[in-house]
């Protein structure tokens, strides 16, 4: 499969992955807030299901600008996840979140795929909005 880096006429989305629907819902939240139509908000529990968003919304023509996703997550963690993604589509922005992950581990993963930040939880909302705005300007 071809990676394509540049969408000229199709929708840019920020992808938000966490096995917490609360958390999703909340992030979604405050995002389109402050960005309202400017981008589409995508939401995946999960790993798969956020590769399998990516690998869609890819095919129809459109672009996933920025992915936030979760640290600890079942079945693949958030690193993981970035790494694979990053492998793929490499123009993709990456955030990690997380409440306990390793400065050295987060630190390591950001020389290797280039994160734009990791945010902590609890997130302050406009750090949150800062990382996004930062990822969609490079």
């Amino acid at each position: 499969m071809a990676v394509l880096t540049e969408k000229k006429n199709g929708k840019k989305a920020i992808l938000f992955v966490d096995d917490e629907s609360i958390i999703l819902l909340s992030m979604k939240s405050q995002v389109k807030h402050h960005f309202g139509e400017r981008f589409k908000y995508l939401t995946a529990e999960n790993a798969k299901e956020a590769w399998d968003l990516i690998v869609e919304f890819e095919e129809e023509g459109n672009a996933v600008a920025v992915i936030i996703s979760d640290w600890s997550m079942p079945g693949m963690n958030g690193d993981e996840f970035l790494r694979k993604v990053h492998k793929q589509f490499p123009s993709i922005e990456k955030v990690i979140i997380t409440g306990f992950a390793e400065e050295t581990l987060v630190d390591a993963l950001d020389k290797e795929i280039g994160l734009i930040t990791c945010l902590k939880k609890p997130w302050d909302e406009m750090e949150l909005i800062s990382a996004i705005t930062q990822a969609t300007e490079s």
